[in-house]
């Protein structure tokens, strides 16, 4: 094989793990934004503009501003239930929770 060959696999190879590992990087938040559409979407914004469908559920764009992201994670984990009556109690297992909070810092104002 040449050098240009050579070069050429080289920079081809490159640019498939980077490709490969950015989407990796991008599946979290994804599946977050899925289980928040599955789970939540009827009641918050689940995206950076959308409006609630519920007045008084917050968007959670802004659920930043209340909790500390690495903290709503364990409350996932732990099991979410709010005073709202509304609103049923969810629990996420460490995966899912994670997944969710990769999607809600791509979102926050």
């Amino acid at each position: 094989m040449s050098h240009a060959r050579h070069i050429l696999a080289a920079f081809s190879a490159a640019v498939l793990v980077t490709a490969s590992a950015s989407a990796r990087a991008q599946e979290p938040a994804e599946r977050g934004r899925a289980l928040l559409k599955e789970n939540c979407a009827n009641c918050h914004a689940i995206d950076k503009l959308d409006t609630s469908p519920h007045r008084a559920a917050p968007p959670f764009r802004v659920i930043g501003e209340s909790f500390d992201l690495d903290g709503f994670a364990r409350k996932l984990r732990q099991g979410l239930a709010s005073s709202h009556p509304d609103m049923p109690e969810f629990t996420f297992n460490d995966d899912d929770a994670n997944a969710v909070v990769a999607y809600l810092r791509t979102i926050q104002q």
